[in-house]
């Protein structure tokens, strides 16, 4: 059965687990080093305590992703806008996980005073873009070579939903 809801701090074992593949593999995060257990726990208390929405999807007992939302920038005007985050397990792309976590998110979110969401997206490659295109995201500004991972440069797109 699949069931999404807050993260908790027992969760942060695990979602630091599902990230390493980011951090370590791909240029999807621009991370070198893998959060522990401790700064994953930091970061999402750190989420919530500003009143954003940090969600855990599990299936079948097995957490396979996470998404939550940021502020977009610490500037006070732009308090209705935030910036969304998802990861999903390794191997559990393409399995409808990524789109029910976003539409939770975009569920909670309605709730409040936020009224566009932005993400930052690793460009081109890995197909993060057209995932996001497909929940009705929009390319809205490109940062060329801006960052560097594994010996090479790498661009990436702002992407924005207004919901």
């Amino acid at each position: 059965m699949t069931e999404i809801r807050n993260a908790e701090a027992s969760d942060a074992a695990e979602l630091a687990s599902i990230y390493r593949y980011y951090v370590e593999e791909t240029a999807i995060s621009f991370e070198y080093t893998v959060p522990d257990e401790c700064e994953m726990e930091k970061r999402i208390e750190e989420t919530r305590i500003k009143g954003y929405p940090y969600l855990v999807l599990e299936d079948d007992g097995i957490i396979r992703g996470y998404a939550y939302a940021h502020p977009f920038s610490g500037r006070e005007a732009y308090y209705r806008s935030v910036e969304v985050t998802i990861y999903l397990r390794h191997g559990d792309e393409h399995k409808g996980y990524g789109k029910l976590l976003y539409e939770e998110l975009e569920k909670r979110l309605k709730q409040t005073d936020i009224h566009n969401l932005y993400a930052i997206v690793m460009y081109p490659g890995y197909g993060s873009v057209e995932f996001h295109e497909k929940l009705g995201y929009s390319i809205v500004g490109k940062l060329t070579d801006c960052g560097e991972k594994f010996g090479k440069l790498w661009s990436v797109v702002y992407i924005e939903k207004r919901i």
